[in-house]
């Protein structure tokens, strides 16, 4: 048989300049960072030489890769007209976006304004956030399941002070269990307030974020903002409202059945949680693995995941987060594959 290597050539990828005219009315600091920390990060996530005079940015390198350089200037460019700021996580999600190929716009994803306060607007800032709350508003019932710093309940509370200023409901509901206290909050010290604020602590901080600080009180006095533990929900029929249940995991699946049957005429319900913290105690099945198995093909109501990849957090919440998958995701290999070979033959 003949040696045919030498035949073979080694293929040199072809490779393309383009030159990015950037529109006079965008402030090059602005899209480029500063002290050029956007372009660093561009150049990093590119196989392309990447040159900057004035508003001008020629890019040489492969097509394919000049092309999506190009695609996320555009983007970029785009959001900045929206009067955003571009960060370096915007510069990172943007990417991140293009490189899945998704069908939405990244700046659409990014530009999405639900709610603004005091300044500052909450809007989603990945492609899941953005499908989280597009279902939100599709969809009767939203379960919004994820890990720690994905925004599944900011954004439902969000999504919920908007449907109260719109006056598409008369109240909001925010609840959550009370796991660690069990049903025994009589006997932990002070008033009953006293006993279950610490677990509701954290959708009051977050609706301090979204409403006027000195207007909670009269909103809380009034019954338009309702924040109380699952428990006190029982026998309620809740019409014309926006109910959001945090911490879902930690519900049993009769809290769950419960909860779910609560819903009123003209009322929109989220439920988040973490399927992977649940702190129940051993042996009790958590509501909110089950309930998918149960309602999954049912008419108006959603499942929405999150990923580690939609923490919004410090940058390595996301990668604690995924390490954190990895590693339970090889634990669970290893037990079939023990449970698969069955017990050890013991000596005689």
């Amino acid at each position: 048989m003949s040696d045919t290597s030498s035949d073979v050539g080694t293929t040199i990828p072809p490779t393309a300049k383009h030159t990015v005219v950037v529109p006079n009315s965008i402030n090059m600091v602005s899209l480029l960072g500063p002290g050029d920390e956007h372009l660093g990060l561009i150049e990093q996530a590119f196989e392309a030489d990447i040159h900057v005079r004035g508003n001008r940015i020629t890019l040489d390198g492969q097509p394919a890769e000049i092309a999506l350089a190009e695609r996320l200037l555009d983007e970029l460019v785009a959001i900045i007209r929206t009067g955003q700021g571009v960060t370096p996580e915007t510069v990172e999600r943007v990417l991140a976006m293009l490189r899945a190929e998704t069908t939405e716009r990244p700046a659409d994803v990014l530009s999405l304004n639900i709610l603004s306060n005091r300044g500052r607007s909450i809007r989603p800032k990945t492609l899941n956030q953005k499908r989280y709350v597009d279902s939100i508003d599709k969809h009767t019932i939203t379960f919004g399941i994820g890990p720690a710093g994905t925004g599944k309940t900011y954004l439902a509370m969000a999504k919920a002070v908007q449907a109260l200023q719109s006056k598409n409901v008369n109240r909001i509901i925010l609840s959550r269990p009370a796991v660690e206290a069990g049903e025994r909050l009589g006997f932990l010290p002070g008033t009953l307030t006293e006993k279950i604020d610490p677990y509701l602590r954290p959708l009051y901080d977050a609706l301090h974020d979204m409403v006027d600080p000195e207007s909670i009180p009269k909103l809380l006095a009034a019954g338009t903002i309702e924040v109380a533990p699952l428990a006190f929900l029982r026998g309620r029929s809740l019409n014309d409202s926006f109910i959001v249940l945090d911490e879902a995991q930690n519900t049993t699946p009769e809290q769950m059945k419960m909860f779910l049957t609560r819903l009123g005429f003209g009322s929109k319900i989220v439920v988040t949680g973490d399927v992977t913290q649940v702190d129940l105690p051993s042996g009790t099945h958590s509501g909110l693995r089950v309930v998918e198995g149960i309602l999954d093909d049912v008419e108006d109501i959603s499942f929405c995941r999150l990923t580690s990849h939609d923490v919004v957090r410090h940058r390595l919440v996301g990668k604690i987060v995924a390490a954190y998958d990895e590693f339970d995701a090889a634990q669970q290999t290893r037990q079939q594959t023990r449970e698969q070979r069955g017990p050890r033959p013991t000596g005689r």
